[in-house]
């Protein structure tokens, strides 16, 4: 056992001593030790994922060696851009600039640099990129010849919409600024690059409109990810969790989605967008109430049309968080609320029920959160068919043993097909999470009980800030904006820019035909 720990515990001293060399060590005149120390980084040949092919350049009869991580690249480009050019060069050297020539006039892609420190070079191989050394040359080469796999573009797994593009982000960064600048042709849109804990291998990718958007806002949130100091910053969904306002709180103060035109719509608003690799989504910040509730449909139908779908889901996230508080309260606390009749019916429907209404309500809130819970996990084949077949199953079951009662069933089906109408996830959560508290004191306290908590929600929402700016705003705070709210004006009258937002432009650009620029 102590021999154990003795391994252990020097092994971990050569793991620290590794990645102290690999702080700020530059580069020597001879290959092999440079090599050398590419191996050791790496920990070869333990660790056989790092690869080498020594070559010849015929021009000068200098030796070279190429380097590069396996499932990192495309074998194909370094063959083609690296190998076949190197082998049929016959450009003429002269003695110490055999790198620039390399650079400069041998290889055939854009984008290959210098590098002298072994951290750049490191990194580099961890992005992807091949390394070339020359004996005698205190510098690598690297070669951009990321070749990670991945898959295409396809449509949205979860923001579906029946009008519009169907393309979604994907796991790679680079793909989705592509996504964005492919529908957003504007020189105005940056993008900057940053690393997350002074790492070149996590890198954040923040867009964002320089006409449009505020750089104090820009640079919040700059601050917030160079603050962060921890290596497990992976994806995005932890990035989140890092800059987000109040970690604790239901409410969320950031937005995930996987949509581009959401995404540049967004963007023309003065949000920042960011994105990371691994991660097939953007995520948006700042974000207000409005931002979570609207939808990319709103926008690509027409004036009635998009409206009447917004007071549809007005209406669905009144109804999830409410109704079973409703029925508890009214059955409870407040029954000369309703017609004779319809205490009478329930009163029947409950007379062999051997639970109070709380105790009902609950059980049957849990077992659909169960089920649709059970839905996700499983495989994608029969998931829904278990989503179906055991909420009807259950119910029927449940009735027929009268453990709840017929007009509990209405109520649970209601409020969970409300729930499934609030698309963005985060949102959807909180709707959740508030419609268990709202029970509990609508059986304490019936309507007072919920008007007390809905005073207290209303009051928390109105004082709680997205990166400086008020979750409920331009409404409270009122704020000149477009009035795109509760409902929409027709996209030709949308354009005043949120004055929430503090942009630098106050309107969209026009065109000089006088149309709005959208």
């Amino acid at each position: 056992m102590m021999s154990f720990f003795k391994r252990a515990h020097m092994q971990t001293e050569e793991e620290s001593n590794t990645d102290h060399m690999l702080e700020d060590t530059p580069f020597s005149e001879s290959m092999h030790m440079n090599i050398g120390r590419i191996q050791k980084a790496f920990f070869y040949p333990l660790n056989h994922v790092l690869k080498t092919k020594n070559v010849v350049f015929p021009s000068i009869g200098r030796e070279g060696t190429i380097l590069y991580l396996e499932g990192t690249v495309d074998a194909d480009t370094i063959e083609e851009h690296i190998i076949g050019p190197i082998v049929q060069s016959t450009f003429p050297y002269e003695q110490g600039d055999a790198a620039a020539v390399l650079l400069q006039h041998v290889l055939t892609v854009m984008q290959a640099e210098q590098v002298s420190r072994l951290q750049a070079a490191v990194s580099h191989l961890l992005n992807g990129n091949t390394l070339i050394f020359l004996e005698g040359c205190p510098l690598a080469l690297t070669v951009p010849t990321a070749g990670f796999a991945g898959r295409s573009v396809n449509e949205p797994a979860v923001e579906n919409v029946l009008r519009g593009p169907k393309e979604a982000f994907i796991e790679s960064a680079e793909t989705n600024r592509s996504l964005i600048r492919k529908m957003m042709k504007n020189r105005h849109l940056v993008c900057e690059i940053m690393k997350v804990n002074q790492q070149e291998t996590k890198q954040v990718s923040v867009m964002y409109r320089k006409d449009i958007a505020n750089p104090e806002l820009v640079a919040e949130v700059k601050e917030r990810i160079a603050a962060i100091e921890s290596d497990a910053v992976l994806t995005l969904a932890i990035l989140e969790q890092y800059i987000e306002e109040r970690p604790y709180s239901l409410i969320p103060s950031t937005l995930m989605t996987e949509r581009p035109d959401r995404a540049c719509a967004l963007l023309q608003e003065g949000h920042i967008v960011l994105l990371m690799d691994n991660s097939p989504y953007a995520l948006v910040v700042p974000i207000t109430f409005w931002t979570l509730f609207h939808t990319s449909e709103d926008q690509f139908l027409r004036w009635p049309y998009g409206n009447f779908i917004r007071i549809i889901r007005l209406l669905s996230i009144f109804t999830a968080l409410l109704l079973p508080s409703l029925y508890i309260a009214v059955s409870t606390f407040h029954e000369e609320m309703l017609p004779t009749d319809l205490v009478l019916a329930i009163s029947a429907t409950r007379e062999r029920v051997p639970f109070p209404a709380f105790l009902e309500v609950l059980i049957m809130e849990l077992s659909f959160e169960l089920v649709r819970e059970a839905g996700i996990r499983v495989p994608t084949v029969i998931g829904p068919t278990i989503g179906i077949v055991g909420a009807l199953i259950l119910g029927q079951a449940a009735v027929d043993a009268n453990i709840i009662s017929p007009i509990l069933v209405i109520i649970v089906a209601l409020t969970g097909l409300s729930s499934f109408a609030i698309s963005e996830l985060s949102f959807n959560f909180a709707i959740r999470i508030l419609r268990f508290l709202l029970l509990l004191t609508a059986s304490l306290m019936g309507f007072f009980g919920i008007a007390l908590l809905l005073t207290c929600l209303i009051a928390y929402m109105v004082s709680f800030e997205s990166f400086g700016i008020p979750f409920l705003s331009p409404m409270a705070p009122h704020g000149r904006s477009s009035k795109d709210l509760l409902v929409r004006p027709p996209v030709w009258k949308q354009w005043l820019l949120p004055f929430n937002l503090q942009p630098i432009a106050k309107t969209k650009a026009k065109r000089p035909g006088g149309k709005s620029d959208s």
